[in-house]
């Protein structure tokens, strides 16, 4: 009997079409896993796509190898077939024409005629016959990818491969291995069993950065002997890791580095700096010069900077436009990003506001101002933090 890895590389083995998709986060580890498994796919000389929403989020990832292969959408993802029973007519000629929204097909039978009961249509298979996803711990994390096209994803088989505790196992195969520290330290694993010759230094240099994207470059406290292990094989592989903390870590733009200065002017902590939170209005953004994709790289400086924090709350404004009767107008929204450490989930942390994201890292929307929001947040996981074992 097969075992897991093995079940995996005969799944791949019989693909013709294989689709690799990750969370609509676009966190390091995920992006980075994607980009590994595309090249490794490539190497045994699979047709694979790499599909995932919101393409401009991850232009801090722009370094690594194959990352202009990401695409934000399914192109012909499936075919749909109208059919013409020729029984009682042949056809002599096929033409067709465009209308404004419609397209009309024009056929001219050689004798006879042809009528509706001779036209049939149906939706033909998928482009793909293999997804394999990666750090997405459910299919709603993975955003518009998978909310248009559901029925995709419950027609064709999927491996599914992640580290967090929460991954509800969709898949036909489901690789998730909570002891791991990122789902590219699984992929190493995966890999290296299947053939450590197919690890070339653009595959090591992505796998690598999934770790350090994952550990804030070795500074987070979930470090584990086998993460430290992995990397190391990975640099001796030909990883290049000056390069990745050099992207990630050494070359902040000028707008983030304006941005985090406005954080650190109003950063407050309690409980002994357990619980740490900052606030961003949309002024902010707008004098920085900077975006809300640009508050993970905020959030990464936190936690590499105080790293008694368990906790990391950053409360920002975005505009938002509106289009009511025909005009235009712009609302300030109030959101949150909450970011915890391993043994903290800030799933459950924020459950009363519908958190979206990860147990590590999770985003709210809050129908209040933003003051009113940081108060009622803070206090809220103030007391939630009292209750547990720091």
């Amino acid at each position: 009997m097969l075992d897991q890895n093995q079940q995996i590389f005969e799944q791949i083995k019989k693909a013709n079409n294989i689709v690799v998709t990750f969370n609509k986060l676009w966190n390091g580890d995920a992006v980075a896993s994607a980009l590994a498994m595309y090249l490794i796919l490539k190497k045994m000389d699979k047709n694979v796509d790499v599909v995932a929403e919101q393409l401009d989020h991850g232009k801090l990832f722009q370094f690594l190898p194959a990352f202009s292969k990401i695409s934000n959408s399914f192109n012909n993802l499936r075919k749909f077939v109208i059919s013409l029973d020729t029984t009682n007519a042949k056809v002599e000629k096929i033409k067709y024409q465009a209308e404004a929204n419609t397209l009309n097909f024009i056929i001219s039978p050689k004798e006879g005629f042809f009528t509706k009961e001779d036209i049939t249509t149906h939706a033909g298979s998928f482009k793909y016959d293999l997804i394999i996803t990666l750090d997405t711990p459910d299919l709603e994390s993975l955003g518009s990818i998978y909310d248009n096209d559901t029925e995709f994803f419950y027609q064709v088989p999927i491996i599914n491969i992640d580290h967090h505790s929460e991954n509800e196992e969709y898949g036909q195969i489901n690789n998730v291995q909570i002891t791991a520290i990122a789902t590219a330290e699984i992929l190493f694993n995966l890999f290296s069993e299947y053939s450590r010759d197919l690890i070339d230094e653009d595959i090591a240099t992505c796998l690598l950065a999934g770790i350090i994207s994952k550990t804030k470059s070795f500074k987070t406290q979930n470090i584990t002997p086998n993460s430290l292990s992995a990397s190391a094989q990975l640099i001796a592989m030909g990883a290049r890791r000056e390069e990745i903390v050099n992207h990630l870590y050494r070359s902040r733009p000028l707008n983030v580095l304006k941005l985090w200065g406005r954080v650190l002017a109003r950063l407050t902590g309690d409980l002994d700096n357990v619980l740490i939170w900052s606030v961003l209005t949309s002024a902010d953004f707008s004098k920085t010069g900077s975006e809300e994709e640009d508050l993970n790289e905020v959030i990464d400086e936190l936690i590499i900077n105080i790293p008694q924090a368990k906790v990391i709350v950053l409360f920002y404004e975005t505009l938002e436009k509106n289009i009511d009767d025909n005009q235009e107008s712009e609302e300030t929204i109030t959101k949150a990003l909450i970011y915890s450490i391993r043994n903290i989930n800030s799933l459950l942390l924020a459950k009363k506001w519908h958190p979206v994201g990860t147990k590590s890292l999770v985003k709210i929307t809050l129908n209040k101002n933003i003051f009113d929001a940081e108060k009622e947040v803070s206090e809220t996981i103030k007391e939630q933090l009292r209750q547990m074992p720091l």
